[in-house]
């Protein structure tokens, strides 16, 4: 299977903010440049490489002396402000090196919720790689805090994580490379088990090894959790996604050379079409539709699309055309749609069929809520 590595063309590989820093504190430069020196070798030999990088907030308060963590959401995103041209600086000497140019690209998740903003960056990302040039991609943490200020229920790229694997996904990559401070995901948080073991290889996201899956980083806001979805993305994408130690040398270059390298999350034979990848995966979901068995059983056994009968509950608010999840009976996720009709709409549809549309509607639009072309699945 890791031979599949050997011949992905286009390949995204994230580094998270604990690899920027040696024990002492400092910025790990020749770590730093290493790693460059694998991307860039990677790129001369013909392979399409894009970077993610974290870092800057931690650059930021490496270069103003802070001793301690910023504690507020305006201190994270004046550090970022001050990090993010450090973080592009060291980009820019490591590829002049090897004769490549980098080339900067801030994301926040409207980019992705977005479908005409989506599509835009998708075009520009595959012209920069037309062009040669290594984008390096960082959320925009200066105006965005949807990665900064993390709540339970918030939708935030973790560390950068998750923004990682849409850019594979969206962009069609055959591998993400999450590389971090562990050699990979374990049966246990290694950490806290010593008789942990490593997971060489991943077929299916099953809930022991989501039980596997430990607490968030000290530098970095995600951990492995966050890269656990990161690498579901991956999967459902029909990619491949490697979690490996980047305190190793040399360990992009072996992740990409096929060698037996931190854990393997092999995905489908079978992966979503591009419109389908956009809704399953869109950054932002706007609201929760709840459905019945009868309605479970027509969108995923008889190719159906999702009618207003078939809802039992709505939550939170949504405008026509914005994504969705659908919750299934037991209060399980099981897929992600775009809808026809407005929250304020669909409340005084749930339950009614086609005929009472035009009747209790605003406006009348389909006679499905989602219609089936809209509905993607979010099984592994």
């Amino acid at each position: 299977m890791r031979n599949r590595i050997r011949d992905a063309r286009r390949v995204v590989v994230k580094l998270g903010s604990n690899l920027f820093f040696n024990d002492s504190g400092q910025v790990a430069v020749d770590r730093i440049f290493s790693f460059i020196e694998d991307v860039a070798a990677a790129r001369l030999a013909g392979r399409q490489m894009i970077v993610v990088s974290s870092g800057a907030v931690a650059l930021g308060a490496n270069a103003l002396d802070m001793k301690s963590a910023p504690a507020s959401l305006r201190q994270k995103q004046a550090l970022a402000a001050v990090g993010q041209s450090r973080l592009m600086n060291l980009y820019e000497q490591g590829f002049a090196k090897h004769g490549l140019t980098p080339a900067q690209i801030l994301l926040t998740e409207e980019d992705f919720s977005s479908r005409k903003r989506y599509l835009n960056l998708r075009h520009t990302l595959a012209t920069l790689l037309d062009m040669g040039v290594v984008p390096v991609i960082n959320e925009n943490d200066t105006v965005s805090t949807s990665e900064l200020e993390i709540t339970d229920r918030s939708r935030s790229f973790g560390d950068n994580d998750k923004l990682s694997a849409l850019v594979m996904s969206k962009l069609e990559a055959q591998a993400l490379v999450l590389l971090s401070d562990v050699d990979g995901m374990y049966t246990d948080n290694p950490r806290e088990n010593p008789a942990a073991q490593l997971i060489h290889e991943v077929h299916e996201i099953t809930p022991e090894i989501e039980a596997g899956a430990g607490g968030k980083s000290a530098r970095g806001r995600g951990g492995m959790s966050t890269k656990l979805q990161a690498a579901r993305i991956a999967m459902n994408s029909g990619g491949m996604a490697v979690i490996a130690n980047g305190l190793k040398p040399g360990i992009i270059a072996r992740v990409l050379n096929g060698e037996q390298e931190g854990t393997l999350f092999i995905g489908k034979s079978e992966s979503l079409s591009g419109k389908r990848r956009w809704i399953a995966f869109a950054s932002s979901v706007s609201g929760r539709i709840h459905i019945n068995e009868g309605a479970l059983d027509a969108i995923t056994r008889k190719n159906a699309s999702l009618l207003h009968a078939g809802v039992t509950r709505i939550e939170d608010e949504f405008e026509d055309g914005d994504v969705v999840s659908i919750i299934g009976p037991d209060g399980q996720e099981v897929a992600r749609g775009i809808v026809n009709y407005s929250s304020a709409d669909a409340s005084k549809l749930i339950g009614k069929h086609s005929d009472d549309i035009s009747r209790l509607a605003s406006t009348r639009n389909y006679d499905a809520f989602i219609t089936r072309n809209n509905i993607a699945f979010l099984t592994d």
